[in-house]
Formats: C-alpha cells, structure tokens, sequence
C-alpha cells in the first residue's frame, strides 16, 4: 500500500497510501497533501467526519444553562448543561425548522435558545418548546422529532469533550489511547479541579493544518526558529547549558508526544528567574506537594519535564511553561484558523495565576516570541511548494535510532494514520 517511487508523469490522487511514501530508513509526504484541494475534500469526509474531535473543556459549561459556541470539524455547534439532566449536550447548531443558527452568542447562560429567524424556541436539553402561532400547523408538529439534533457521539475524559460524527466510531478513551496517560499526568498534578482560563486566543496562519501538525510536536526546529526567545531567558538569568533531553514516543491511534527536559521554568513547580525571587518558595513548596502524593519519579515527570502532544487529529495539548489546548481547522488548503485556551487550576492563587498567563502570552499568544516565528516558518513552506520541482518533504529524522527529542518519529505517527484514514474506502457518508 506504500508507494516508493511515484511513476514519471503519474497523476497523484488523494490516497494516503500514494501521497506517504515510506522505506525501511526513509520517510516522504508528498507536497500534493499540503496543497490539493481534492485531498482537502477528502480530509474531511475521512478523518473530520470519522475520528473524535475536541469540542470544549466541562469547565466552561460548569452551570446549567452554561454554554459555549464553536466550530468542530467545520461544522457549527454548540455545547450546553442542561438545565434539567445536567448533563453536558452537544447539538448542531441549526434549527429545525429552516436551519438558522440558533445559538448566536460565542458564551454565555441561557435557559432558552431563540431562532432569531421565526422565533422557534429550544431549551438547554434541545426540546421544542415554543412555536408561534402554532395554530396554523394544525396540531401536525411532531415537537419529538423537531428537536434540537445531538452530534452523533458526545463523550468526556477527565473533563476534556469530544465529539464524533459517525455512530460507530470506538469509545473515546479507547480511541485516546496512550494520549490517556499524558491528560492523566496533567490533571493529578494539580491541587484542585482544572478549568480553562476565561478568554481565548484566535488567529489564522496562511497555511496547510498539518503543517502546524507537525510543528506542535517537532523539537528540531526551536533552537533556529526561536533564537530570539532563548536569548530573552539567557538575558533573564536563565542558565541554557544543560540544553533539550527528551523523547518522543507514538502513542497509538495517530496521537503521539514530545516529552523533555528543558531549561526553563514551568508553573506546575519548577522555579526559574524569569518568576522572580519571591516566588521561589512557593514553587519549591508546591513541588514538594507532588512528592508527597506521587513519590519522587511521578513528581519529577509532572513538575520537570515538558509535553508537547497531538490527539489525532487536531488537537494539541502543550504543557510546557504554560499549559495551553489549541484546536485547528483548515478552511482552504492553504489556510487554517486556530484557537488556543490557557487551563490552570480552579481556583488558583493570583500571582500562580499571573505567572501562567505571562508564560502563555509571552511564548505561546499570537504576539508571543514563540508563535510569529511560527507562522513565519509554516507560510513560507507554503509558499515554498508553489515553486515546485521539489515533489516530496523528507520526515526520516531518527528512523536508524531510538527517538531523540529532535527527531521526528512523533510526526510519522501521524502520519501513517493520516495515510490509513486517507486509504479507506468503507466509510458511511456522515450527514
């Protein structure tokens, strides 16, 4: 199913199995993946429609009638507790009558939902519960069927709601995989319950979504991509000698992680200048919590080694001197949108809390040293592949060895889902 050499002359079609080829030291992606508009199409009949996508965090709906708008998979919707059940529900955001956006508001609290186009009401559980002059129907409504529609699947691990589309798709935490672990590692190291900081980052980047796949996950490009940002921190008193040791590890399913050591600081409990002097203590007494808990091999990997991890497809999870949730979707083969969230524990005290959103802006926010350099890179590959006569990227890094945190190991473990997901001609159509 892999293909080595693609015939002089031959078409490249949307296949995975044409556009990755793979060989015992060397691995390619076609550029055609990152610049198709066929391949697009079906991307997102194969892999949006079919695998779990992040929908929100349980903390951002934590009241009935909480809810919160957003884009999942290209599609509308919205997620809401429900006033009576309590439970956490996820509907198209369409109404059933004409299809109008019922849900118009990013955020907010709502004991109803009102479709501003003929007044056709919803409630917090999706139930029909108000038509005017529903006379005129002459009693022919079915208020049952005319109900708000749930996203197929609706499943929640550790407080992070996931959808899927396809009725049929396995359990989530089946699906998650060896991802379980590292959400685990994330959510035991805080003190309390962790919730997502009030706000968001949203941006777009001129770009293929997988590229910014692949760049959430690869060590090998910080030192020349971001050598603004270390001498920001070496000016800070940050001591950089003792250099990135790390990891990568594929973790089933097309997830896969960046797990290192690093320098700098991280607010779960490792001190670094750039926190200041008066919050050492502090953090040394936090990370002696976490010893106290978890024994000094599980404390070490929650407070002093970072991650970077993809959940397949979409999804990353960056817990490094901040910890960040950032979702992507293409709108065009050469464009995605992005939103970022800042997680953080409930109720945590203000000058941790400072400290958090000073890491997240400065490295990680759109204006940060980290994420400008970012998009800068990932256009200009895009606009590489206009040039041609390059046909393949090359991501063999570390295919002769065990992965190093600059390798790219991680990067093929997405990649041979990708190609699985591309390759499959089984699937249902989703509506």
């Amino acid at each position: 199913m892999t293909l080595l050499n693609d015939p002089p002359g031959g078409l490249i079609t949307g296949t995975g199995s044409r556009l990755v080829a793979e060989e015992p030291e060397r691995f390619r992606v076609h550029r055609d993946a990152m610049t198709s508009p066929d391949i697009l199409s079906d991307e997102q009949a194969k892999i949006f429609n079919h695998n779990w996508l992040y929908v929100g965090h349980e903390s951002e709906v934590a009241n009935p009638g909480d809810y919160v708008r957003r884009r999942v998979g290209g599609r509308p919707l919205f997620m809401v507790r429900g006033a009576k059940s309590k439970n956490i529900n996820v509907f198209h955001n369409s109404c059933t009558h004409r299809g109008a956006v019922v849900c118009r508001q990013d955020q907010g609290n709502a004991k109803v939902f009102q479709c501003f186009y003929h007044a056709w009401t919803f409630d917090s559980e999706g139930k029909l519960s108000g038509v005017p002059d529903r006379d005129a129907y002459g009693g022919n409504l079915d208020w049952e069927a005319l109900r708000l529609k749930q996203v197929a699947r609706v499943e929640s691990y550790r407080g992070f709601v996931f959808c899927c589309y396809d009725p049929d798709v396995v359990g989530l935490e089946e699906y998650l995989a060896g991802a379980k672990d590292y959400l685990d590692l994330i959510i035991d190291a805080a003190p309390a319950d962790m919730e997502i900081v009030r706000g968001t980052n949203e941006y777009g980047m001129e770009a293929n979504w997988k590229l910014l796949v692949e760049n959430s996950i690869d060590g090998y490009h910080a030192v020349s991509t971001h050598d603004t940002y270390f001498k920001y921190l070496v000016a800070l008193g940050t001591d950089l000698s003792v250099g990135v040791k790390g990891t990568a590890h594929d973790l089933g399913n097309g997830h896969a992680v960046l797990e290192y050591e690093a320098p700098w600081g991280r607010p779960v409990a490792k001190w670094e200048p750039l926190f200041g002097e008066d919050a050492k203590e502090s953090i040394q007494g936090q990370r002696q919590t976490l010893v106290d808990r978890f024994g000094e091999e599980r404390a070490h990997r929650m407070a002093d080694l970072n991650r970077n991890m993809l959940i397949y497809p979409n999804l990353v999870v960056n817990d490094i001197m901040a910890l960040t949730v950032r979702t992507f979707m293409p709108t065009a083969p050469n464009r995605m949108e992005i939103t970022a969230w800042e997680m953080a524990p409930r109720e945590e005290q203000a000058d941790v809390r400072q400290r958090r959103l000073d890491s997240f802006l400065t490295f990680l926010g759109p204006g940060g040293f980290a994420t400008p350099d970012d998009i800068e890179a990932l256009e200009s590959c895009q606009q590489g592949f206009a040039s041609g006569g390059v046909e393949w990227n090359d991501i063999s890094r570390g295919m002769t060895r065990e992965p190093e945190a600059n390798d790219e190991a991680q990067m093929r473990a997405f990649w041979r889902r990708w190609r699985d997901d591309m390759d499959r001609d089984d699937l249902r159509v989703m509506p």
